[in-house]
């Protein structure tokens, strides 16, 4: 077999065990290490001491030692030990950890709980009420901590009970839910901006400029369609009765809006605009971000040391799994790009004469097939650079691609049989929610999210305009 051709059967095997539940980080860096051996191996560096020593008439012992030193004289390890010391001092995901540590301590802190009963109020005269509230909530809430689980999960705890008890539709109450929850990825700050800005290089200040209208814009498109669902189709969304939703006078609801929304509000503008305008590297409004939701936390009275060591102790390991994944991933992609892996790939796709509409509509498609067994980080540490390379060829923006990468992730959260995002909320449902229940609720929003990719193509200027106005893109 050539070079090229190993490299082939390595992404073969790859994508073979990590569909048999292998740990996929260390699957990585198992496979690259392995064949990267071969890829570095030199026979003469490895015995050159061994032979000396033989030579020489050392003893057994020594020619053992030197043995061992040989078999580990060879470049892939000294690749590993570059890799991982670069995702350590890599400044960009040096966000990771505090943006993540910010979202777990405001969950805990129950603000958001706060927060959709406040909007709740405030939403009452708006058909769908209830749906509205919880997607406003859930589009807070999703971008200051970027985790699906834990936003799928807290809001399936705080706003399905609610709606249920208002006599909204199984399927449409558990579709908001799931569909809300995936935002974070995508509105910044998000962490999976970080993760493909790492992968790219291209700056996240300008990422987190061009992601914000599109995730507005598929944030408004799903209040758009619960709204207009519940005109036309009121007996899926009820009006609230007295009892649902008490009516209070404008005085109460400023002040709860004052001591709810507001605050959580003006943190992720303040840490989102530092980063935009420059006044703080996404670290320094990362570390703000972290320190203001201790503030939100403490004011609240609700930071307890137990919420602390747990906030403290979910941010190690969520960062953790994103910094192996980053040396697994690093480590492979080197190997297969020696290998000549990536040549082949590129000598592929630009042999089938594709215009830059259908490159973008096989990658994305790609991606798509990709985020029914994978989670999104996998899906970008891994698969997203090997698109990355082509980009130029075909004359596309990496920050458009971004985009679209982030809008099409959505997908990977609500599509059956591998829809996350129902997983995580039929495991705190009420037991009458039946999982084909969750799957029906979910196909209405997946349908906006590919509306919402073909708008932005259309409309390219809806990522472009901010940069542009901001950097002068």
């Amino acid at each position: 077999m050539t070079d090229p051709q190993i490299a082939l059967f390595m992404l073969g095997i790859f994508i073979l065990v990590i569909f048999l539940g292998f740990p996929i980080a260390f699957t990585l860096m198992a496979m690259g290490i392995t064949f990267g051996y071969y890829a570095y191996f030199d026979g003469a560096r490895m015995w050159r001491s061994y032979n000396r020593a033989v030579e020489n008439g050392a003893d057994s012992w020594t020619q053992f030692e030197l043995w061992i030193e040989g078999f580990f004289r060879n470049n892939v390890f000294d690749l590993f030990v570059n890799q991982t010391y670069s995702v350590m001092t890599n400044e960009v995901l040096t966000a990771v950890p505090l943006f993540l540590f910010m979202g777990y301590v405001v969950e805990r802190a129950n603000i958001v709980a706060r927060l959709f009963s406040t909007l709740n109020i405030a939403a009452r005269h708006v058909p769908g009420s209830m749906a509205v509230a919880a997607l406003i909530t859930c589009t807070l809430f999703a971008t200051a901590t970027g985790i699906v689980g834990a936003v799928v999960t807290l809001m399936g705890l705080l706003a399905l009970p609610a709606m249920l008890k208002a006599r909204y539709d199984n399927s449409f109450a558990s579709g908001i839910i799931c569909a809300g929850g995936t935002l974070g990825i995508l509105i910044p700050p998000s962490i999976m901006l970080i993760v493909y800005a790492a992968s790219s290089g291209v700056s996240i200040v300008q990422l987190y400029a061009g992601a914000l209208l599109p995730g507005l814009l598929l944030s408004g498109l799903y209040m758009i369609y619960v709204t207009g669902r519940a005109i036309v189709q009121p007996s899926v969304a009820p009006k609230p009765t007295a009892e649902d939703v008490p009516d209070i006078g404008f005085g109460q609801l400023t002040l709860m809006l004052l001591t709810s929304f507001f605050p959580l509000a003006f943190l992720i503008l303040a840490v989102l605009g530092a980063i935009l305008f420059g006044l703080a590297t996404p670290t320094e409004a990362a570390s703000i971000g972290a320190l203001g939701g201790l503030v939100l936390a403490i004011a609240y009275r609700a930071l307890t040391w137990d919420r602390l060591r747990e906030s403290v102790y979910l941010t190690v390991r969520t960062t953790a799994m994103v910094c192996w994944l980053f040396v697994g991933s690093w480590t492979f992609s080197s190997v297969f790009s020696y290998l000549g892996g990536e040549h082949v790939i590129f000598e592929f796709v630009t042999g089938l004469n594709l215009t830059p509409l259908q490159f973008l509509l096989l990658a994305q498609l790609i991606i798509f097939l990709l985020g029914w067994p994978l989670e999104w980080s996998e899906i970008i540490i891994i698969f997203v650079p090997i698109f990355l390379p082509l980009l130029p060829h075909f004359g596309i923006d990496p920050l458009f691609f971004g985009i679209l990468v982030a809008l099409n992730l959505q997908t990977s959260f609500l599509t059956p049989p591998m829809a996350m995002s129902a997983y995580y909320l039929k495991g705190i449902a009420p037991p009458q929610i039946q999982l084909v229940q969750i799957f029906k609720g979910c196909m209405p929003f997946l349908l906006l999210v590919f509306v919402a990719m073909a708008v932005l193509y259309i409309q390219p200027e809806i990522a472009f305009w901010l940069p542009g106005l901001i950097y002068g893109r």
